[in-house]
């Protein structure tokens, strides 16, 4: 397990979280976006987190031992599940995780946090909406013990192919 920080992301954290998930539009099936978006795109997607104590956008940060050299190497949030008030007891997570450091445990550790986020902030429901394809995030998901409730069929692309790909739906009761 390499050694990490899970904190608030900062103005400074921009570049690095819009180079991230632009990596993940380019290498397809964790965005469905098509292609990589802007800084400003991205500052727009942070800044839609209000009120910021309640829907947090964190960063992880990873701090190589040889070198003292630190790295964000991926981010994640809690955002509303729909603007209606009624649903505000559900809260949407999403991360990122840069594809140097799959298979490291940064997923998990970046999705325990958001959980236990979740539960401080009094949400009930968890959910997330990911590639059914998409067979890492699906075993996190698996992990935690989320349930899927829902898959909707061929319903979104992936950069560079032509083929619909399936979304699958997912909750977790806190």
């Amino acid at each position: 397990m390499l050694n990490y920080v899970i904190r608030p992301a900062e103005e400074s954290d921009l570049t690095a979280i819009t180079d991230i998930y632009n990596e993940a539009v380019i290498r397809g099936g964790a965005s469905a976006d098509l292609e990589p978006v802007s800084r400003e795109v991205r500052r727009a997607w942070v800044d839609s987190h209000q009120p910021r104590e309640q829907y947090p956008v964190v960063v992880i940060d990873v701090t190589d031992e040889a070198t003292g050299e630190t790295v964000t190497a991926g981010f994640g949030s809690l955002s509303k599940f729909h603007p209606r008030a009624g649903y505000d007891g559900i809260a949407e997570l999403s991360y990122y995780i840069a594809a140097r450091f799959h298979g490291q445990g940064l997923g998990t550790a970046m999705v325990d946090w958001l959980l236990q986020a979740a539960v401080e902030r009094g949400f009930h429901h968890a959910t997330t909406i990911i590639y059914a394809d998409n067979a890492g995030s699906v075993a996190l998901m698996r992990h935690f013990g989320f349930t899927r409730f829902g898959v909707l069929p061929a319903a979104v692309k992936v950069v560079g192919d032509n083929e619909l790909h399936d979304m699958s739906y997912w909750f977790k009761t806190l």
